[in-house]
């Protein structure tokens, strides 16, 4: 016997019919002699419709309030499947995030887990029922409900599978697995039969809509075996595990793209110390996230700063930024919110040299001016005009060989 953690996203449990799919393949997986949590989202377009209705109702919601609106979509998800896997004669039991204890700091909106009381589970999975949890939401030190930021469903499955010490962690969504770029733009995509923590990560990272960065993390630092499946069908699926020997490594496994970007330059800064930090602190205190920063050479004293951030989040770090340059005397900013980040990932990358040059030279041949330059050990990303996001992405796959054979 194993203990399976299943997770179902948005487009899984998108209406009834859909919701009594989820609770056939759960039933399957039960009779296949498994103890089984499964993690739910809420329904397609639940979220994004409740936040509208906050933005309606005050143009700056209260976070506390508005964490405790938006977790709601779950809510109906997960007692739904309950109430069908129990009419189907299958016992089954739905949890909050409060009821399971999932314990994570006060940062609202984008809350981390802390850790995961998992009593209550193991009590219910030792009577055979099948224990159905909700994703996405917590609960913080003075029992705030929180919510874990968009895809955050991911990260409360694998962190329910690492605090249970399940043998397996299924992600089933709307593709049958991990492709090598998005196949709505590149036709010939080749899905992975598996792929690496780092490789995974980083893809996640540059903006492949797969699995959510933070739910990788955990699943590397835990080492939990994670599957990405499709809801809608039995073949194919990637699985994400540690690098192993056996495994070949390409030299670049995939290309990803990401239009949520926007830039922000900050033009003729003084270069002194501590000018950078009084920067970016306040962005880190408001929970922005960074993405990619550059800054120039200095000359005669003064430099120019250019970072990334998501276009969510460019009006408040718009605001926050023009306010720190007046305080460290800065020129003037400048944003761009007509950009995109394509990437290239491979953990082959570590032993093969001149792959960022090819990177350079194939967008070049195209035209595409790079804008921002990032790398790491299995990553290069280049931030390019918003409107040459679909030909890098189709000009760098075939670059690289990553295409199906004809």
């Amino acid at each position: 016997m194993a203990l399976v953690v299943q997770k179902y996203g948005g487009t899984s449990v998108g209406n009834l019919d859909k919701i009594a799919n989820v609770a056939k393949k759960v039933i399957r997986t039960k009779e296949e002699g498994n103890d089984v949590v499964v993690v739910l989202s809420a329904m397609s377009g639940e979220t994004d419709r409740l936040i509208q209705l906050a933005q309606k109702a005050a143009d700056e919601p209260d976070p506390r309030e508005y964490d405790a609106l938006i977790s709601t979509g779950e809510q109906v998800t997960v007692t739904l499947l309950a109430i069908m896997l129990n009419g189907m004669g299958c016992p089954a039991k739905s949890f909050l995030g409060f009821q399971v204890r999932v314990h994570t700091d006060q940062a609202f909106k984008k809350a981390r887990i802390l850790d995961v009381d998992t009593e209550a589970i193991r009590a219910e999975l030792k009577k055979g029922i099948v224990v159905v949890v909700a994703g996405f939401q917590g609960i913080d030190p003075e029992n705030n409900i929180t919510t874990l930021g968009r895809g955050g469903s991911d990260t409360s499955a694998v962190a329910l599978a690492a605090a249970l010490k399940a043998d397996v962690c299924d992600i089933y969504t709307d593709v049958d697995g991990v492709y090598t770029t998005d196949p709505n733009i590149c036709s010939n995509a080749r899905r992975l039969d598996r792929i690496t923590y780092d490789e995974m990560l980083e893809m996640a990272r540059a903006g492949a809509k797969v699995l959510q960065p933070r739910s990788v993390e955990l699943a590397k630092k835990f080492n939990v075996p994670v599957y990405v499946k499709s809801s809608f069908t039995d073949e194919g699926g990637t699985l994400v595990t540690r690098e192993e020997k056996e495994m070949e490594k390409e030299v670049v496994s995939g290309v990803t793209y990401d239009r949520d970007q926007a830039k922000i330059t900050v033009i003729h800064v003084p270069d002194r110390p501590g000018v950078a930090a009084r920067l970016f602190m306040p962005l880190s205190e408001k929970n922005i996230l960074v993405d990619m920063i550059i800054q120039n050479a200095s000359i005669q004293g003064h430099t120019d700063l250019t970072f990334t951030v998501s276009r969510k989040d460019i009006r408040e770090a718009t605001r926050i930024i023009s306010e720190v340059v007046r305080d460290v005397g800065a020129e003037k900013l400048e944003v761009d919110d007509n950009v995109a980040k394509v990437s290239i990932i491979g953990v082959g990358m570590i032993s093969h040299s001149g792959v960022a040059a090819r990177m350079f030279d194939t967008l070049a041949r195209e035209g595409i001016n790079i804008m921002m330059i990032s790398t790491s050990e299995i990553k290069v990303s280049c931030v390019v005009e918003a409107k040459y996001t679909e030909l890098a992405v189709t000009v760098l796959h075939d670059a690289f060989g990553l295409g199906k054979e004809p």
